[in-house]
């Protein structure tokens, strides 16, 4: 059966994985059935990538910010610049930012980064793409306190914590490790989540679903992750997919 109405929440269409292929990939993803892709960035240079991707396709949009791992080296007027780009049109969030405590970055920094990113989005009145890493307690505490419009992407907590994030307005996306056999908490939350909430991601080129783990991820692939939460919840995939798509619009302001 072919599917339709696929939307990539959250994808790294600039990462050199697909630097042999990138565009002869991309001007096939639509019939495949993706509609959409917000692609994320890191950095500056993967900002100024994923405009230009936005600017090549229709369907691709862009999110700039820095990433946790991304925080040396930039410059003291570098919150500036990120406002600066998102006056393009296809800018429709701030991100990715967050925390990520699995690996050795000053911790103080990176909340830094994250709370002036949060400021950011609501000065600027725009989503906010979150990237949590074993860093559930004080990514909540941001989200609490300042209670912007934000993705969680990626989601790894428990129920009890999509519960907490969503009770603070939170949306939650899942990809491509709900069908993953160890994948306990995710299937949980996928099981959960209300279905207003959700949305679908696949953080391409990782995070692959069965049965391509281990292999690059990309917009396509979405529709295992889709099967397995349809199953999981009982519904037609189809439906899932049209309803995340619609979150997906409804969370990015895209018309």
């Amino acid at each position: 059966m072919e599917y339709c109405n696929i939307f990539d929440a959250h994808a790294h269409y600039d990462d050199k994985w697909f630097d042999d292929d990138r565009f002869a990939l991309l001007e096939k993803i639509s019939a495949k059935g993706v509609c959409g892709i917000v692609n994320n960035s890191v950095d500056f240079e993967t900002a100024e990538k994923s405009i230009a991707l936005s600017e090549k396709y229709d369907f691709m949009y862009a999110a700039v910010g820095f990433h946790p791992e991304n925080l040396e080296g930039l410059p003291s007027d570098c919150l500036d610049g990120i406002a600066e780009l998102t006056k393009h049109k296809k800018v429709v969030a701030i991100g990715e930012t967050g925390l990520d405590y699995h690996w050795d970055i000053p911790r103080e920094k990176q909340k830094k980064a994250f709370e002036e990113q949060i400021k950011l989005s609501l000065e600027l009145k725009m989503p906010l793409v979150v990237h949590d890493r074993e860093a559930h307690g004080d990514t909540l505490e941001f989200l609490k306190k300042y209670r912007p419009k934000a993705l969680v992407h990626c989601f790894s907590g428990s129920v009890e914590l999509m519960r907490e994030a969503v009770k603070l307005g939170m949306y939650i996306s899942l990809g491509g490790v709900v069908t993953f056999k160890n994948a306990r908490h995710s299937v949980e939350v996928a099981r959960e989540v209300p279905i207003d909430r959700l949305l679908l991601e696949t953080d391409a080129p990782y995070m692959s679903p069965v049965p391509f783990r281990g292999k690059r991820c990309d917009s396509s692939m979405i529709l295992y992750t889709a099967e397995k939460i349809a199953s999981l919840r009982n519904t037609e995939v189809q439906e899932l997919l049209d309803i995340t798509c619609e979150n997906a619009k409804r969370f990015y302001n895209i018309v």
